[in-house]
């Protein structure tokens, strides 16, 4: 779950006995409760001045080991678990953020959501960019060029404006509290039959657009309903359990910066219930926007986040290996574990549900709110 106990760790965990969330950090393998009043939030936290500072100083009650609570079954609200690590933030997701992985938005839209027809799209394609998008930066003139040779292709697509285009796109993953975290069903909708994971880093960012820290998240993706228009993106991100977060924020010290979340390289790996194994990985070194340009594309006059805001950053994954039929690509099963990793900032584990058969998300901000209140900390 944790693989460098030397970093500065922030996260959530359910507590049984308060019925309710506690802040957490981690110190020499234990899981601590550092939750106070006016810390009693992990976004009070990252509007702190200092949250490296705070939570590296903070009082706090051990709450057991980080492997024993690490395996406590998620959901049960019996035993203490870990949540996804952000609580009041808006949950936001950049798309299209790497060139390479664009190619892949281009070939959905085209091939309407239908998988048979992608492979040779995806040959055309190819044909004419050829390896042009390799390290290529978005809003460069370079850019301009490649869109221009795929426009005159008839391959023009609303992706190639936000894929190497001067604006990014950013939009809304899911709602303040219902990101789930390590040990938890993620869920597809129903209606989806062509989907898969996305492996991303996630920023933690203040309300003043100041990133304090970075996690693992998946962006769980139904390509056929988002290739059949662009329309039905929140169709296609934000259904019940489809945004997972976590294990915790690792917050910039000493030790860890954003360098670190630009250097880093992503592993995924899917294992089905049929035996099936697919291995993929992404590149944060290939990014078409810097970290920093995506977050200031999303918070500032312009947009405001009085509790901070975390924020997907994108792929480079594309799942082009062929699961089932020829030529159609991957697709989940019901039943798939997703690990997603990350040298320094750990493993996020989760297993594939319908979004109709994981439970259902009811514990939002008046809960909260509520809980936190009973409890004398807000």
């Amino acid at each position: 779950m944790i693989d460098d106990l030397s970093g500065l760790w922030l996260g959530r965990v359910w507590l049984p006995k308060m019925q309710g969330p506690a802040v957490v950090t981690l110190r020499d393998g234990q899981v601590i409760d550092i939750t106070a009043k006016g810390a009693a939030t992990v976004s009070e936290i990252c509007e702190m001045a200092d949250p490296a500072a705070h939570v590296r100083d903070a009082a706090g009650v051990a709450l057991g080991p980080l492997d024993q609570i690490a395996a406590g079954r998620v959901g049960d609200l019996s035993v203490i678990h870990f949540l996804a690590p952000c609580d009041l933030q808006a949950v936001k997701a950049c798309g299209v953020t790497f060139a390479r992985s664009m190619v892949e938005r281009v070939i959905e839209e085209k091939a309407g959501g239908d998988p048979a027809r992608a492979e040779a799209i995806r040959t055309r394609i190819g044909a004419v960019i050829g390896d042009s998008l390799r390290n290529i930066r978005a809003g460069s003139e370079e850019a301009v060029r490649v869109k221009e040779a795929l426009i005159a292709e008839g391959m023009w697509s609303q992706y190639l404006e936000v894929g190497i285009g001067p604006d990014a796109e950013v939009f809304s993953k899911a709602q303040v509290l219902s990101s789930v975290g390590p040990g938890a069903e993620i869920g597809l909708h129903p209606i989806s039959t062509w989907n898969n994971p996305e492996p991303e880093i996630v920023l933690a960012v203040s309300s003043a657009g100041r990133i304090v820290g970075a996690t693992l998240g998946n962006d769980v993706n139904l390509r056929d309903v988002e290739g059949r228009s662009a329309l039905l993106l929140s169709k296609a991100k934000d259904n019940n359990a489809s945004s997972a977060i976590g294990p915790m924020i690792r917050l910039f010290d000493a030790g860890f910066s954003l360098d670190d979340v630009r250097r880093a390289e992503l592993a995924l790996r899917v294992e089905g219930p049929d035996g099936f194994v697919l291995n993929g990985h992404s590149s944060m070194s290939q990014i078409s926007r810097d970290p920093e340009d995506l977050v200031r594309q999303t918070v500032g006059r312009h947009h405001q986040y009085p509790d901070g805001f975390m924020l997907y950053l994108g792929t480079l994954f594309a799942p082009t290996e062929d699961r089932d039929a020829k030529g159609e690509g991957f697709t989940h099963k019901l039943g798939d574990i997703v690990t997603i990793s990350a040298p320094g900032l750990g493993r996020l584990t989760n297993t594939v549900r319908l979004s109709t058969e994981c439970p259902q998300w009811s514990y939002g901000i008046s809960a909260l709110m509520k809980n936190l209140a009973a409890r004398g900390l807000c």
